[in-house]
């Protein structure tokens, strides 16, 4: 059943007004709209700290908005990627950030100065995504249709190691302890790699589509994944699973792709109560990760979603959309 209440997220006018109204977070507003892009965004990503926003676009730039007060753009990272920015993440320290980009690389920036500190050359393809390791703030992983899934070090020139696949790697993460990393991609499968062995751990399957976005669970026991199936999917990625190993654990429908079969994000709440992704119907979908329920239905946008975040200590979402805006607002009740 959706949530009536919450359909007021993006419609400013039918909130309470006056300064009356009960406010459940540090944004100014229940709901802004933040523009400034000039293509349409793909990728959006808190900080840790929960200081700032980050979102990177088609027009080749990431913009830095704070996530608090009116959400001021402060700062931008440009001149560091000559394609699209299809992926960006924060380190785990809230100091850098790194950018997946279409011209075959990735940027390591400095968020405080916006300049860009190194860039990850390797891939011989596009590189569609992008995770950083929640313990050591100079390691992360990529993952590109040049079939690689690669290791990157911000302190060594080059990749660290490879991961060699059959298909086009769309989508990656890594585990909490940084000795697994997870890909998904044009085979439907998410494969578990094993860092230290660099050798195939297992294979998950499910989906019946490309999975476009692989997210950790905040406490690293479980994945989510969204795939151009229509559904988002958890899985158990613990080493040992209970009912006799099955690790596919719950399905979440009413997103929707399209043909333009963007990369769409998926992201848990920091509590891992909810769950949400990209949707190319225009709205953003929640769902309670306990039921499988959708908890609120939210449109607004004009284009594609492609991105939606939970803030990591309020109760705030972020939407990036094709149609080159980016919503942030309070979740009612």
């Amino acid at each position: 059943p959706r949530v009536d209440q919450s359909l007021a997220l993006y419609n400013p006018s039918a909130a309470p007004g006056g300064d009356d109204a009960i406010r459940t977070s540090s944004l100014s507003h229940p709901t802004m709209k933040l523009t400034g892009h000039k293509g349409s965004i793909y990728s959006l990503a808190y900080s840790p700290d929960g200081e700032c926003l980050v979102s990177g676009s088609f027009d080749m730039t990431c913009l830095l908005w704070n996530a608090s007060g009116s959400c001021e753009n402060f700062n931008i990272l440009e001149k560091g990627h000559k394609n699209a920015i299809l992926d960006v993440k924060w380190s785990c320290d809230s100091d850098f950030v790194v950018t997946a980009s279409a011209d075959k690389n990735l940027a390591w920036w400095d968020a405080t100065t916006g300049m860009r500190i190194k860039r990850f050359i390797g891939h011989e393809g596009i590189v569609n995504a992008v995770d950083t390791l929640q313990s050591s703030p100079k390691l992360s992983v990529s993952a590109s249709d040049d079939k690689t899934a690669r290791l990157w070090d911000a302190r060594t020139k080059g990749d660290v190691s490879s991961f060699e696949h059959d298909f086009q790697c769309t989508s990656v993460a890594y585990s909490a302890d940084g000795n697994m990393v997870y890909t998904g991609g044009l085979d439907n499968c998410i494969t578990a790699w094993d860092v230290r062995t660099q050798s195939m751990s297992m294979k998950m399957k499910g989906h019946t589509d490309t999975i476009t976005c692989l997210s950790l669970h905040p406490k690293g026991t479980h994945l989510l994944s969204n795939s151009m199936d229509g559904t988002l999917k958890t899985w158990d990625i613990r080493p040992f699973v209970k009912d006799g190993g099955k690790r596919h654990c719950k399905t979440f429908e009413g997103g929707t792709h399209n043909a333009e079969k963007g990369l769409l994000n998926c992201a848990w709440s920091s509590d891992g109560s909810m769950v949400t992704g990209g949707s190319a119907d225009k709205a953003v979908h929640i769902w309670d990760e306990l039921s499988t329920e959708e908890l609120y239905y939210l449109p607004g946008h004009s284009g594609c979603v492609n991105s939606v975040v939970f803030h990591p200590k309020e109760n705030v979402i972020a939407s990036g959309s094709s149609d080159k805006s980016i919503y942030v607002g309070e979740l009612s009740g």
